[in-house]
């Protein structure tokens, strides 16, 4: 039987510095867009600080949120950027 992980887990969007935008998961978002923003977090946003997150959407479960984030990636600028306006 396979454990499911149940908790908070968030599929994000982030606007970095150069206009580029970024996708991702985490359990604790805070948490996520401040190791961003230290220069701890992906390789991607680490010369495109500071990141300001753009878009979010919670889960209850993480394999929704990783298939969520996944489904981003594959997303055009254009498409992430229509998803941000819609939701704002």
């Amino acid at each position: 039987m396979k454990k499911v992980r149940s908790g908070h887990f968030t599929a994000y969007i982030l606007k970095c510095a150069d206009g580029t935008l970024y996708s991702g998961y985490a359990n604790d978002l805070e948490k996520r867009l401040k190791t961003h923003n230290e220069g701890k977090g992906a390789k991607y946003t680490r010369g495109r600080l500071p990141v300001i997150v753009a878009w979010h959407q919670d889960f209850k479960y993480y394999k929704a949120a990783v298939k969520k984030e996944a489904a981003l990636k594959r997303l055009t600028k254009k498409e992430k950027e229509k998803l941000i306006k819609k939701n704002h």
